[in-house]
């Protein structure tokens, strides 16, 4: 209840803190998603907490959001897209296990904020983002904050990125009815690829590739996301 109550009083405040207030709701917002609430998996690995503590959320959201970057919400960030809420975020890339020596590719970069928050995991991250203009600030963005090891491509995520496959990891941080099955072929052997799947209820769903290309899934918990577009 401490810890909510000073992200609100944040929130309430309306202005923007300094920058080392912000690492205090930093700190405050990783506590409150790590802490454990029943029939939610929040046991999230050290290393997933530490890296949520190193990116700077208030940076990935519109300067008139800046105030409510660490509350445990979705927020807005333009042409009718959001940035997931922390919990989520750190429920997804705990989902995928990252390792050091891994590529992972997102479908759906948004703001950045979750490519932000791989590249401290992984070894390079590919994002595809469809809406040209988020894509744009997006790429400028995190090499401005020093995110070398993230690249940032206009387009239809639904195609992957075959020229970078294979992947260790796939993230779509959209809802579609199905998983794309150029996804599934460019996944590793052994990888793993976490979606939101369903066309009203959503369910956050981790899909796992055999050593024999044959492919496992789990429902995690229910989410909703913003929906998965293609290219026309």
């Amino acid at each position: 209840m401490v810890v909510k109550a000073l992200l609100l009083a944040a929130a309430l405040a309306g202005s923007v803190p300094p920058e080392t207030d912000f690492e205090k709701l930093r700190r405050a917002m990783v506590a409150e998603i790590s802490a454990e609430e029943p029939g939610l998996p929040t046991r999230f690995a050290p290393e997933v907490k530490s890296a949520m503590l190193r990116v700077p959320r208030h940076l990935f959201v519109p300067a008139a959001a800046q105030a409510q970057a660490y509350l445990n919400v979705p927020l807005p960030i333009g042409h009718g897209q959001t940035i997931s809420q922390p919990y989520i975020v750190a429920l997804m890339t705990d989902l995928l296990a990252p390792r050091k020596e891994d590529r992972v590719l997102e479908i759906g970069t948004g703001s950045g904020y979750q490519a932000a928050v791989l590249s401290h995991l992984v070894k390079s991250v590919y994002t595809i983002e469809i809406v040209a203009p988020l894509a744009a600030e997006a790429r400028e963005r995190l090499a401005r904050l020093g995110y070398g090891n993230v690249e940032v491509r206009t387009g239809d995520g639904y195609k992957g990125w075959p020229e970078q496959a294979p992947f260790d990891a796939i993230m779509v941080t959209a809802g579609a009815d199905e998983v794309p099955a150029p996804l599934v072929e460019q996944l590793k052997p052994g990888g793993r690829l976490v979606i939101p799947l369903g066309s009203g209820v959503q369910r956050l769903t981790l899909v796992e590739k055999g050593a024999d290309g044959r492919t496992r899934s789990r429902e995690i918990i229910p989410v909703r996301f913003v929906p998965f577009t293609r290219e026309r």
